[in-house]
């Protein structure tokens, strides 16, 4: 189980918001926090702090100067996700991404776009691709959302379509976006299925908020996933200090 750290981009600066609240006009976005820190700081900091694949996100258009910035403090350290299409993918990776990060670009009109996944595969290879299944909760079950999360898509998240995406990608990332940005602690329920579906690298992320939090995420996934730590964090506004999350996680190896 690692600690993935996570820079999230919104016009320009990092930020923390309540996802599915982003919006193509950002008219009634929830913001969390705003920092007065450039992407870089975040970066460096992780890249000292010896934190592995963690994940530089765009939340919409005119932020790929700050994207680029993150990736060059820490080369080969970070993924990067937001908008990436095959056609764009090999670019970010010469920026200094490990991977890039899809969703929209294989979800769309409510399914996936085999063609597309197909594309981005032949673009950077399958062991750089990275595939961001945001999920919300409906009838007891998890499918992946879009378009800024308000879309359900008809994939449910469930072994058998766990195992078939498998073969497309390194690692999944998955946000649990009904309490994402929240602070509302994690989606057990889901954490638990995804511990027992995954065979692959798998980031969760959504509603960490305490060390108590994380001890209950190791015990139910068994050290199985990692996790992200957001918008609970000191270093993005919250109460939770980041050097006793680096400190619990190095008390793991």
């Amino acid at each position: 189980m690692k600690f993935r750290p996570c820079i999230d981009i919104h016009q320009g600066k990092v930020k923390q918001i309540v996802g599915e609240t982003l919006s193509a006009n950002n008219e009634g976005v929830v913001e969390n926090f705003v920092s007065d820190r450039e992407p870089g700081y975040y970066a460096e900091l992780f890249r000292n702090d010896g934190l592995t694949g963690g994940h530089v996100i765009m939340l919409g258009g005119g932020n790929a100067a700050a994207a680029e910035q993150a990736l060059a403090g820490y080369p080969g350290g970070l993924q990067i996700g937001g908008g990436i299409t095959a056609d764009s993918a090999p670019g970010w990776l010469e920026k200094g991404a490990s991977h890039v990060i899809v969703t929209s670009y294989v979800f769309q009109d409510g399914r996936l776009q085999q063609d597309n996944l197909d594309r981005i595969v032949s673009a950077v290879g399958k062991e750089k691709l990275v595939i961001d299944l945001s999920c919300k909760e409906r009838d007891g079950k998890w499918f992946v959302v879009t378009n800024g999360w308000t879309t359900f898509s008809d994939f449910e998240l469930n072994e058998a379509n766990i195992r078939s995406l498998e073969a497309y990608c390194d690692e999944f990332l998955i946000h649990a976006v009904d309490v994402e940005g929240k602070r509302g602690g994690v989606l057990t329920q889901l954490v638990e299925k995804l511990a027992g579906w995954v065979t692959i690298p798998t980031t969760y992320a959504g509603g960490a908020r305490s060390l108590d939090d994380l001890e209950l995420f190791h015990r139910l996934t068994e050290g199985k996933l990692d996790i992200t730590v957001g918008s609970a964090l000191d270093i993005f506004g919250g109460q939770l200090p980041y050097r006793d999350v680096v400190a619990y996680f190095e008390s793991l190896r």
